[in-house]
C-alpha cells in the first residue's frame, strides 16, 4: 500500500488506497485537516479495525450469556456502552475546571532561587544523596540514621559490622 499522498484530496484520488481509507481521508477533510502524515491514515485504520473486533468480541461473549446463537443489536449496543464507559472519559466541566484552577492559581509560586548553576528540589527529594553509611572510626559501629554529619537517632541505636559482612564471597 502506497500511502505518499500527505492530503485527504490526494489520498481519496489514488487508485490503490483501499476504500475504509478514503472514508477516513473524506472524515479528515471534512474536520478541517489539510495536511497530514501519510501514517496517520494507517493508524486511524488500526484503531478502527482494532475497536471494531473488540466490540464483536465483546458482543458475542454478550449473546453467548443470553442464550443465543447470533448476535444481534441489543449484544452490539451493549459492547459499545461497556467501550466507552470503560475507554473513553469525558472531561469535567467547564466550571469546574474554571473553579480548580483558580483555587490553584491562587497559591503564589515559591521565589526563584538566586543561586547559580542547576536548581534542585530540596535534599530530601533528591536521589542524590550516598546510599551508604560510611564506619567513620573504624570501631564496626554505624549509627542507625547518621548521614552527612547528621546525629545519630540515638546512642543505642547502631548496626554492628562484622568482618565477615564485608569480606567478599570466596570463589565456588
Amino acid at each position: 500500500l502506497d500511502m505518499s499522498a500527505t492530503t485527504p484530496k490526494e489520498t481519496i484520488k489514488n487508485s490503490e488506497v483501499p476504500k475504509d481509507a478514503k472514508v477516513i481521508a473524506l472524515i479528515l477533510e471534512s474536520m478541517g485537516v489539510q495536511e497530514y502524515e501519510p501514517r496517520v491514515i494507517n493508524q486511524y485504520l488500526e484503531f478502527m479495525y482494532r475497536y471494531v473486533a473488540d466490540v464483536l468480541q465483546d458482543a458475542k461473549i454478550y449473546s453467548e450469556h443470553a442464550n443465543r446463537d447470533k448476535i444481534d443489536l441489543s449484544d452490539v449496543t451493549l459492547a459499545v456502552q461497556s467501550r466507552v464507559n470503560h475507554s473513553f472519559t469525558q472531561p469535567p466541566p467547564r466550571e469546574i475546571l474554571l473553579e480548580l484552577a483558580e483555587k490553584k492559581n491562587s497559591i503564589a509560586l515559591p521565589c526563584i532561587s538566586q543561586k547559580l548553576g542547576v536548581l534542585l528540589p530540596r535534599e530530601q527529594y533528591c536521589l542524590t544523596a550516598p546510599n551508604y553509611q560510611i564506619d567513620a572510626n573504624g570501631s564496626g559501629n554505624v549509627p542507625v540514621g547518621a548521614k552527612r554529619g547528621r546525629e545519630a537517632i540515638s546512642d543505642m541505636d547502631t548496626m554492628q559490622i562484622e568482618d565477615e559482612d564485608t569480606k567478599p564471597p570466596e570463589p565456588a
